[in-house]
């Protein structure tokens, strides 16, 4: 039986890198537009992200748009594989033949 990655296991997370799995491969979502988008408050966000940027699922970056502070962020290369292999491992699991033989019945 496959394992599930535990860093992306976790709900919010889960949500985090699937909603990043969207975007095309480099493109980059802003902190605001993502928080928006998943409706978490920028703590919880903020938290789930760090998890995901130490296990190097994403790529954040800061910078200005004029003077405007701008957070951006990406899955990673890693990232993406993770989630590939994560949801191969979650069609495996819901795979009734991925299960092995049924055991047999005794009869009486």
């Amino acid at each position: 039986m496959t394992d599930l990655d535990p860093v992306i296991h976790a709900q919010a997370r889960l949500r985090v890198v699937a909603a990043l799995s969207a975007l095309g491969d480099g493109d980059r979502i802003t902190f605001p537009r993502l928080q928006e988008l998943l409706a978490m408050t920028a703590g919880n966000l903020s938290v789930h992200l760090r998890k995901l940027e130490d296990a190097g699922y994403v790529e954040i970056s800061k910078t200005h748009r004029g003077r405007t502070p701008a957070t951006l962020i990406r899955l990673s290369r890693r990232g993406r594989l993770a989630f590939e292999e994560y949801t191969e491992a979650i069609r495996t699991l819901l795979d009734p033949s991925q299960l092995g033989p049924t055991p047999s019945k005794e009869q009486s």
